[in-house]
């Protein structure tokens, strides 16, 4: 996986703003990393933060749901490809 950035499609209700869903998750996802992993949070997140305060977020709109899902679903396969030296 690429160390960096991941890719997710999420639903969300449309009366919560795209970057009040992406702070929820970050929270919750934080807090659930350093609790399963608490000696890494010590070691290697001196500042105790596991995310950037940057994100990209695109809406989808009228756009097909299904081909986005699978474009995020090809990256993860994309990356294993490139990186263990198997070409497409």
């Amino acid at each position: 996986m690429p160390n960096d950035h991941i890719h997710m499609v999420i639903k969300s209700e449309p009366k919560r703003c795209p970057s009040q869903t992406m702070q929820v998750i970050k929270i919750i996802s934080a807090r659930d990393f350093f609790k399963r992993y608490p000696s890494i949070k010590k070691k290697y997140f001196w500042g105790g933060k596991l995310w950037t305060q940057s994100f990209f977020v695109e809406t989808i709109g009228n756009a097909n749901e299904e081909v986005i899902r699978k474009y995020v679903r090809n990256q993860l396969k994309k990356w294993t490809h490139k990186n263990c030296g198997v070409s497409n």
